[in-house]
C-alpha cells in the first residue's frame, strides 16, 4: 500500500472485497514525532499540494532563504501534517478518495461513491487484534468468494503465504514476531498465525462447528476456546462497539475515557473471558 510509506500508519491486515474493504491498521506515533519538519512536508507534498511557504521549504536552495516569521508559520503548517500522517480518519479519507475517483472514471460517472463514513472499532489487546485479522483475512471464504487462505484475491493472508513461501514477510505490511525483528511487531509467529488461519478456513468451508484437536497452540496461549474463536471470525465487526478487547482491557478503557459503561462488555464475557 503506497498509502502505507506515507502515513504513519501500518497496515497489518487488509481484504479488499466486491463493494468494501477491511483494514486492521497500527498508528505507530513514535514513528511520526521522529521525523524533523523537512520529512513532514516532504511526506506530505506526495498526496497533496501544500502551499507555496511549504514548497520553499523543501526546497534546500530556497530554505535557508525563508525569514524566521516564514519558518514560523512552516513549523506550524508541519504539526498539523504531522498530526493528520498519523491519523486514521485522514487516512481512510485519502484512501476512500482515491478509490472513488478510479471507480467513478472506469464507470464514466460522477456523484457519491461510498454510502457513508467507514466503521472503526479500537483494539486494545492481543486477543482483540488477531481476531480482528483473522476475521478480516477470512472474508473471502467466509462469503464463499474463495476456498482457501491463498485463493483468496487481495487479501494480506494471500500476500503473507506467497512471501512465507520464499521464507519472507511482505515489505508493506506490519511484520510478525521473529528473532531481531521488530519491537513492536505483531504479538506471534507468523507460522503460528497462517496455521490458526488455514484450520480456520477449513471449518468454514467444511461446515463443521467445531476445531479438532489439531487447533494450533496460538489458541490456548491467547487463553481463548476454539468455538469462541469460530464466532469471533466469523462475525466480529458484529460483536462489540467501538472498542474490543477482553473485559479487562475494556475496563480500562472505561477508566481512562472516564466511561461509565462501555459497549461490548456482554460479547467480551462470552467470547474473551
Amino acid at each position: 500500500m503506497s498509502l502505507a510509506k506515507v502515513f504513519a500508519i501500518e497496515v497489518a491486515a487488509y481484504a479488499v472485497m466486491s463493494n468494501h474493504t477491511h483494514l486492521v491498521l497500527y498508528v505507530n506515533v513514535e514513528l511520526a514525532k521522529d521525523w524533523d519538519d523537512v520529512e513532514v512536508v516532504s511526506r506530505w507534498h506526495q498526496l497533496f499540494s501544500g502551499n507555496a511557504l511549504t514548497k520553499r521549504f523543501v526546497d534546500e536552495e530556497q530554505r535557508d532563504s525563508l525569514e524566521p516569521w516564514e519558518l514560523d508559520l512552516v513549523k506550524m503548517q508541519a504539526d498539523l501534517y504531522r498530526t493528520r500522517l498519523m491519523d486514521i480518519s485522514w487516512f481512510m479519507r485519502t484512501l476512500n478518495e482515491y478509490i472513488a475517483r478510479k471507480a467513478n472514471k472506469e464507470d464514466e460517472c460522477t456523484g457519491r461513491f461510498w454510502e457513508g463514513r467507514f466503521r472503526s472499532q479500537a483494539l486494545l489487546d492481543e486477543q482483540a487484534l488477531l481476531a480482528c485479522m483473522a476475521y478480516v483475512d477470512l472474508n473471502p471464504v467466509r462469503s464463499g468468494m474463495a476456498k482457501k487462505p491463498e485463493d483468496s484475491k487481495h487479501t494480506s493472508i494471500r500476500r503473507r503465504i506467497q512471501s512465507a513461501k520464499v521464507g519472507k514477510q511482505p515489505a508493506f505490511l506490519k511484520s510478525f514476531t521473529s528473532p531481531g525483528g521488530k519491537e513492536d511487531a505483531l504479538p506471534c509467529h507468523l507460522n503460528d498465525y497462517l496455521d490458526l488461519v488455514e484450520m480456520t478456513a477449513r471449518v468454514m468451508v467444511e461446515g463443521k462447528g467445531y476445531m479438532d484437536d489439531c487447533t494450533p497452540s496460538l489458541l490456548q496461549r491467547l487463553n481463548v476456546e476454539a468455538d469462541s474463536w469460530l464466532e469471533l471470525t466469523q462475525g466480529f465487526e458484529y460483536q462489540f462497539s467501538h472498542y474490543a478487547g477482553r473485559v479487562d482491557s475494556l475496563r480500562r478503557c472505561g477508566d481512562a475515557n472516564l466511561m461509565q459503561r462501555v459497549r461490548g462488555t456482554t460479547a467480551a464475557k462470552r467470547l474473551l473471558g
